[in-house]
Formats: C-alpha cells, sequence, structure tokens
C-alpha cells in the first residue's frame, strides 16, 4: 500500500471514528438534561447527525473535486467572510452575551467557522506564489494585516477563541512556508502582547485568566468551571464510571456537550478514553502532515499544512484548557463537541486533505525518472534551447561524432 492511500485511509477512519465517537458523547450529555427540561432526549443528537451527515457530504464532494480550483476562489471566501463576520455583530441573535450566529430559519451558521477555512485557503495560495516572509514588515502586508482584521471582528463577537485558533494556524503555515523563527517568535510575541491587553480591558476575560491561575480560590464562582471539569476529570479514574453513568454533566459541569466534553468523557470512559482521544488526533497529525511533506505543489503543500493545525490546533487548544493548562477560549473539540457549524466546515477541510492526498500524490509521480535512464522529457526540454554560454546546442551529436566512411569501404 503506498503512502498517500494509508494516509488518507487513516484520516478517513480517524476523522469518522471520531464523528461516531462524538454523536454517543453528545447523546450522553444530553440526553438527561434535554429530558428535564420538557424536550425529546434524542433532540441533540438528531441534530447533530443532521449536520454530520451534511458535512460527510461535502466531504465526499470535496474529496472529488480539485483542490487548486481553490486558488480562484480565495478572494471571494474571505471577502464572504468578512461580510458575514461583520453582519453578524448587526442581525446576529445575543446568546450569552455574545453575538456569534446568523439564523436562516431552522438552521443556525456561525460565520467565523467559515473564516477558519478561509482564510486557511487565502494564505496557502498567497503564500504560494510569494517568497515566505522574511521580517516584520513583510509579514505584516498583507498577512498580518488581514489576520488582524479578523481577530478584531472575532473579539468584538466576542469569540477569543477562535481569534487564538486562527493566529495559531497561520503561524504554522508561515513555518511551512520558509518564514525563520525569529521573525515568527517577534510576531507571536506581539501578538500575544495584544491578546493580553484584550484580556485585561475586558472583565469577564481577566476574571477568567485569573480564575485559571487560581481556580480553588473562587470554586463556586469565576472558577467554577475549572473546578468541575478536574472533578470530572478525576473522578473517571482509569477506566471510568461508564457511558451516561456520569453525575457532573448532569448537575455540576456548565457546557458538558460543547467546551466541555472532555471532561465528559474523562469522567465516563476515565483515563483510557481521554488517551483514545489524543492518540486519535495524534494519528491525524501524522496523516495530515505526511500528506503536506509529499504535496509537490506548493499551494498543496501549504493547505495541507494549514488544515492538517487547525484540527490538531484547535484539539490542542480544548484539551489543554479541559485539563487546566491553558485558560478556558471557548474552543470546540473538533468532531466531538456539539456544534453544526463547526462539524460541516471541518468535515469538508477534511475532503480537501484527502483531495491534496490523492492529487499531489499523482502530480509528484508525473515526474520523468531519470534513474531508469528516462531522457525524453529532458531532451524535449533541452532541444532547441541554448547553452549557459550562449552557444547553440548542436542539432544531432551523434552526427558531428561518427566518422564519415569512405567509399572504398562501403
Amino acid at each position: 500500500m503506498r503512502r498517500g492511500e494509508l494516509d488518507s485511509r487513516l484520516l478517513i477512519l480517524v476523522t469518522l471514528a471520531l464523528v461516531a465517537f462524538g454523536l454517543v458523547m453528545v447523546y450522553s450529555a444530553t440526553s438527561a438534561a434535554a429530558a428535564l427540561g420538557g424536550k425529546n432526549p434524542m433532540y441533540y443528537l438528531e441534530r447533530q447527525a443532521m449536520y454530520a451527515a451534511f458535512g460527510i457530504v461535502l466531504m465526499t464532494l470535496a474529496q472529488r473535486g480539485d483542490y487548486r480550483r481553490l486558488r480562484a476562489l480565495a478572494p471571494t471566501l474571505i471577502v464572504t467572510s468578512l461580510v458575514l463576520l461583520a453582519a453578524v455583530l448587526v442581525v446576529g441573535p445575543a446568546v450569552n452575551g455574545a453575538r456569534r450566529w446568523i439564523g436562516f430559519g431552522p438552521l443556525v451558521f456561525q460565520p467565523s467557522e467559515l473564516a477558519k477555512l478561509a482564510l486557511a485557503v487565502w494564505a496557502a495560495a498567497y503564500l504560494a506564489r510569494r517568497p515566505p516572509p522574511r521580517t516584520l514588515r513583510e509579514l505584516w502586508r498583507p498577512v498580518g494585516a488581514l489576520a488582524s482584521v479578523f481577530c478584531v471582528l472575532l473579539i468584538l463577537e466576542p469569540d477569543m477563541g477562535t481569534a487564538i485558533a486562527l493566529m495559531v494556524m497561520l503561524m504554522g503555515m508561515l513555518a511551512v512556508a520558509g518564514t525563520d523563527g525569529r521573525t515568527l517568535g517577534a510576531a507571536a510575541a506581539i501578538a500575544g502582547a495584544l491578546g493580553m491587553l484584550a484580556i485585561w480591558f475586558e472583565p469577564y476575560r481577566r476574571a477568567r485568566f485569573f480564575a485559571f491561575l487560581h481556580p480553588w480560590h473562587d470554586a463556586q464562582g469565576t472558577g467554577y468551571q475549572i473546578a468541575q471539569a478536574m472533578i470530572s476529570m478525576g473522578s473517571g479514574g482509569i477506566f471510568g464510571v461508564g457511558i451516561g453513568n456520569g453525575v457532573g454533566k448532569d448537575f455540576y459541569l456548565p457546557e458538558a456537550h460543547t467546551d466541555m466534553i472532555l471532561a465528559n468523557i474523562g469522567e465516563e470512559l476515565g483515563l483510557v478514553g481521554v488517551a483514545a482521544v489524543v492518540g486519535a488526533y495524534l494519528l491525524f497529525a501524522y496523516a495530515g502532515f505526511d500528506v503536506a511533506v509529499r504535496c509537490k505543489d506548493p499551494f498543496g503543500k501549504r493547505l495541507a499544512a494549514g488544515l492538517t493545525i487547525l484540527v490538531c490546533g484547535q484539539a490542542a487548544i480544548n484539551i489543554a484548557a479541559v485539563m487546566a493548562v491553558a485558560p478556558l477560549t471557548g474552543v470546540p473539540l473538533p468532531f466531538i463537541s456539539y456544534g453544526g457549524s463547526s462539524l460541516v466546515v471541518l468535515l469538508a477541510g477534511v475532503g480537501i486533505l484527502l483531495n491534496i492526498a490523492h492529487r499531489g500524490g499523482r502530480a509528484a509521480t508525473a515526474v520523468p525518472d531519470r534513474s531508469r535512464g528516462d531522457g525524453r522529457a529532458r531532451a524535449a526540454r533541452d532541444r532547441g534551447r541554448g547553452r549557459a554560454d550562449g552557444t547553440r546546442r548542436p542539432r544531432d551529436v551523434r552526427r558531428v561524432a561518427r566518422p564519415r566512411r569512405s567509399a572504398a569501404g562501403s
């Protein structure tokens, strides 16, 4: 089996396994709460399954097309994302003090999820046709400026978690493109300083940050969610209490089906379940980065790396927050947390990644194999082309080198 086929199978297997596992854990985390609220116990499961089916259809369609066509669509995706991010601040309904969703009848869409994919496609297209930024000035125009516009609109929603995920993805793509570590380090320091200012001047972000530093100082207030997540993770032990038997999701743990679903997994499946989830994301990272390494097309290479970082970066941010290693950011666990927009966009991104794995490998094998003496492509390329010193190549070297026979010897 070729490496390209192995990568594709690994990506499909891991993605579908995480989606199926997410459906089980969403039902486990929401059935009792939905029944107590007077809803169908399968309400959240049915909606998540509907989004999963739609996302799998998009993944299949994205896998069958040609990912190179996305280069021409990059400006359209950027403009559409910016318009939707601005529109959600005006027409989006306020939910828990945030405006992040736009309703289309019974459907609800989160524009920030489309922004992740749009910025990945645009950045891959830009970095594929330009040399990598070497200084902060080159990095600012236009990559840094456009990323700043996205982050400002996201922070106004407010959705700082998505802004962090975008910056992590963009930094990874710049590293793959060849930007040196000193420039990336300076850019990360500036972004981190601006992020700290955004945290400091917003009271709820400041309270959440200090709760991360000392969650048990106010375990019934600002540190409540982190404290309950740690209790749920610890109470599961090695093998957990069993699927559906956890109590944190019903009475104690806020957002147990979205941002904190890993804590529910830790309680019901224990250390083994959490380790399996982490291992699945590591397999996804291995296959995704291998696709990027093997791809010979600069656009495909950068896009594959960006999509892989988008999935695994969000997973790392969520896992670190649930384990109280990093502040809470509201970033969902990819493919597992409840949320239709995130699930659909990420599945579409996996379809693009599979497309790159398929077509990038074929493009690599189209290069003539010179080790077998296949010089036809090189001969055709050299015919009629001048030498480096300006002289012409003889039209027939063999005719010049062959001695002429005499008439007597013929």
